[in-house]
């Protein structure tokens, strides 16, 4: 058994990856007879590149996943991909743009045939680079939201929901991209605050003299204008209530009408109403029977119903609208006006509220088994407080527009009869109309929007409609690993469509992940050039370490604070784990064959890193059962850096550097025994190296993918030798410690003092020589009545004193300068850190980050102060 002399993550990450899947051990058999474990992957769009966020998402799944194969499940991770139909109509016209041409040139099926091309040739790099990853999805399975399978579920979907009045078609107000031409629903729906204008303009009294002044942020939309509405509680305009006013510009009468909606405090508190162009207004129309005007066309150009405007796009009509009230003297004012600004959230334009005949599901009969699922505690969030967020939510949700103007997507299956007008939504396509017999059909144009497929990801997947084994074995799948940015766009709705079409739920768990952001706390973003990307960060430092960064930061409701740096020093842990490992092989010997441990013959070190082992399982175990992922990398990696390593291979040097004595045969025995688990429990988060160092300690075992979970051992529960050992090693510590703050040579051995009872004693006198060799002693007295000297360094102990005489040691008045000196500059320093912070300039002016910089720097030079002071009184 031996191991290069440095680790390569390049050369184990690709040779692994294929052993894997060529042995196919990430598959998931509907047949196996234990318990299923099921995981469908967050699709990522096929336009995808892996970015923070999927490594993030995705190295917290396959945690999961590998951890419950090695625990004896039956085990599924569901890959595949997003269709992507606003992203990836978008590259596709992109690159046409580039020949020349529009969509228009190439013709509906065309341009459809174009994007299957794109996808087959350039889409899809993001499945590679899970695989970089380390990701060990059911590749055998993976699902595409366009493929011929999905496809089904979605039309039998679609056909139920509609047939049973849930589909349903209507005006509507909704939320228009003009730069995607395609409706969004609320949620796709970006909201930014911008700096606008409040525009007062006068509206002329239909019969006599005077004017009422409207305020609005929006001028152009005037020109729909179909009534002024005022709050019926407003004593200020009770009178106007029923009369007419003249429409700027249009010159129409259009009546002053009473609503509660209108807020009186907001401008004058006389409101235009638009209902063509506002939500809210729209609602306020069809209480008041109003006409409803549309004067945009889809590209937010004005049409025929903007009279001489049209022709302008909405930005030129509404500087020409201004600059024509102006001349007529009907604009009174224009002030500054902060306010939130819907932006499309794919290509970030300002959208148009905009009147259009959409598709809708009616979504309230759906959400109320969704709410009672997660009330009743069949699906639990983790975080939970993202579960009162999901309430609030679907306590106020609204019809879902799920109609999108393009191309690619799922075709909406309604078919119009040219003839008699009558619609057919069928699971085939008609053939004729079930109404007049006409053969004059045409398909709606419109696709579905994406999150209606992605909705059904969790049954569809497995076969749906089919009741397959598959869906029988793997559904509902055991958890949901995503973003808090989705719970409306995808969780929620995969909850009301499992509940509805699989009577179930579709997931148990929602484990909630936080953002990754950089160094400073800052969201990671092209425009700030702060963005880290996981390609080259594996490239650099190897998957392993990359993976286990984000884990042991991944604290629940925390975001986390990455940087390259982070990533660099757990690069050092891989390779403390390689080099250590590599130095036990060494030492273990060409004919060292694994035997059962005999707890008979344990020394007491021994039992100590056994019962912390045992303690290490039970303790990574339970923090991947409550998804505290930090805490479980926390563990593994405290355990081996700083039990393991740091004490228990340095304690077992001198046994198995002495030869062939029991003593020696037992220590190795531990070594193997504790690497031998360690690696399994390691395995989830660091796959490749943990499988590359399994292969080389093991015959006849498999792969480490499939190799048992560790499990707590009553045999190896010491708990009053794991006390002794603490002790000793707190002695230890605290000897070291003296030595550091004393500045004493590393090269110079001390005498020490110990005082104790004669329990302790006996202790200390049995781990004498391993004591010397640790703390760097040349002797130990032992003397319960020892009198200290005024130059000996002490520390104190709840089970004894120690003291290390200095006379000898160092030269006590060059140690008396150098303290001096250091305590001065230490507090000029600090000094300098006082005047910033009590400066109410500076505490007003900086940013907070400044600021907690400051005061973390005063704490810390306030610590380092009050050592050195202590250093130097010891010395007189």
């Amino acid at each position: 058994m031996e191991l290069s002399a440095s680790y390569d993550p390049k050369i184990a990450e690709s040779k692994w990856y294929a052993i894997w899947e060529k042995e196919k051990l990430f598959h998931g058999d509907e047949n196996d007879p234990r318990d299923a474990y099921s995981i469908v992957i967050p699709p990522p769009n096929v336009t995808g590149n892996l970015h923070m966020g999927h490594a993030l998402n995705n190295t917290l799944q396959d945690i999961l996943i590998r951890w419950q194969r090695m625990n004896g499940k039956a085990t599924c991770w569901m890959p595949g991909m997003d269709h992507a139909g606003i992203a990836t109509q978008n590259v596709v016209e992109r690159l046409l743009l580039k020949e020349g041409k529009t969509k228009y040139d190439l013709g509906r099926d065309e341009f459809v045939k174009r994007v299957w091309d794109w996808k087959e040739h350039s889409g899809g790099q993001i499945k590679e680079q899970l695989k970089r990853l380390g990701c060990s999805l059911d590749w055998v399975r993976e699902r595409f939201t366009l493929d011929e399978g999905l496809s089904h579920a979605v039309r039998t979907v679609f056909v139920t929901l509609y047939k049973e009045g849930l589909i349903y078609q209507g005006y509507r107000i909704i939320n228009w991209c003009p730069r995607c031409e395609t409706a969004l629903s609320d949620i796709e729906t970006e909201y930014k605050d911008l700096a606008g204008k409040l525009y007062y303009i006068h509206y002329p009294y239909e019969e006599g003299d005077g004017h009422i002044t409207v305020a609005t942020t929006r001028p152009e939309t005037m020109l729909g204008d179909t009534a002024v509405a005022v709050n019926p509680n407003d004593s200020r305009y009770a009178h106007l209530i029923g009369k007419n006013v003249i429409l700027p510009l249009m010159n129409r009468p259009i009546p002053i009408i009473a609503d509660e909606f209108v807020d009186p405090a907001f401008g004058t508190g006389l409101v235009k109403v638009t209902p063509a162009h506002d939500p809210n207004d729209f609602e306020m129309g069809k209480r008041h029977n109003l006409e409803e005007v549309n004067i945009l066309d889809k590209n937010a150009i004005v049409n025929e119903n903007g009279g001489v405007y049209k022709g302008l796009d909405r930005y030129q009509a509404r500087e020409k609208v201004c600059e024509d009230l102006k001349t007529a003297g009907l604009l009174e004012k224009i002030e500054d006006h902060n306010h939130a600004v819907g932006h499309c959230y794919r290509c970030h334009t300002v959208i148009e509220p905009y009147l259009s005949k959409q598709w809708f599901v009616k979504i309230e009969p759906l959400a109320k088994e969704a709410i009672k699922v997660v009330e009743e505690g069949k699906i639990r969030f983790i975080p939970s407080n993202w579960a009162k967020i999901y309430f609030e939510w679907m306590y106020n949700i609204k019809d879902w527009c799920i109609s999108r103007q393009l191309w690619w997507g799922h075709r909406i299956p309604a078919f119009y009869c040219k003839d008699c007008g009558y619609i057919m939504v069928e699971l085939e396509d008609p053939t004729k109309c079930s109404v007049c017999n006409s053969k004059n059909l045409e398909q709606d144009a419109d696709v579905l929007d994406t999150w209606f497929s992605s909705a059904l990801w969790p049954f569809s997947t497995f076969g749906w409609p089919q009741k397959t084994k598959s869906l029988e074995k793997f559904y509902p799948t055991s958890v949901l690993v995503t973003g808090f940015d989705i719970i409306f766009f995808w969780v929620a709705r995969m909850i009301m469509m499992g509940c509805k079409f699989m009577n179930d739920v579709p997931f148990y768990d929602v484990y909630i992940h936080a953002l990754v952001r950089d160094e400073h706390g800052q969201k990671m973003s092209k425009s700030r050039g702060n963005v880290i990307d996981p390609l080259i960060m594996m490239d650099k430092y190897g998957t392993d370490a990359f993976r286990f960064t984000l884990a042991i930061f991944a604290a629940q409701g925390r975001d986390i604070i990455l940087s390259e740096k982070r990533i660099e020093g757990y690069s050092a842990f891989c390779n403390k784990i390689w080099n250590s490992t590599r130095f036990i092989l060494m030492n273990l010997g060409n004919d060292f064959k694994p035997e059962a441990i005999d707890v008979n013959s344990l020394e007491l070190f021994d039992k100590w890193i056994l019962h912390a082992f045992n303690q290490t399982v039970k303790k990574t175990t339970q923090a991947l059962v409550e998804y505290r992922f930090n805490d479980a990398a926390q563990t593994l990696y405290d355990f081996w850096w700083h039990e393991f390593c740091d004490w228990y291979i340095e304690l077992s040097k001198p046994r198995i550097y002495a030869g062939d004595s029991l003593s020696g045969t037992i220590a190795k025995q531990v070594l193997y025994v504790v690497l031998h688990e360690y690696l399994k429990l390691l395995h989830p988060f660091m796959p490749f190296i943990t499988e590359e160092i399994w292969s080389n300690i093991t015959t006849n075992e498999g792969r480490i993918v499939v190799a048992p979970w560790p499990q707590y051992d009553e045999r190896f529960n010491f708990e009053n030798e794991f006390n002794y050992a603490e002790l000793f090693k707190e002695i230890v510590y605290k000897i070291r410690n003296i030595r550091g703050e004393m500045n004493v040579p590393p090269d110079k051995k001390a005498h020490v003092v110990i005082k104790a009872g004669k329990k302790i004693e006996q202790f200390v006198r049995q781990q004498e020589n391993n004591l010397k060799i640790l703390a760097k002693l040349e002797a130990v007295e032992y003397n319960a009545a020892y009198t200290p000297q005024k130059t000996d360094a002490s520390a104190v102990l709840p089970e004894c004193e120690i003291y290390v005489p200095l006379k000898d040691l160092i030269d006590l008045e060059k140690e008396k300068a150098r303290l001096d000196k250091e305590i001065a500059r230490i507090q000029v320093e600090l000094d300098k850190v006082l005047k910033k912070l009590n400066d109410s300039t500076f505490m007003a002016k900086a940013p907070q980050n400044i600021i907690e910089k400051e005061q973390n720097k005063k704490a810390e030079l306030e610590e380092v102060h009050a050592k050195l002071t202590t250093s130097r009184e010891k010395l007189g």
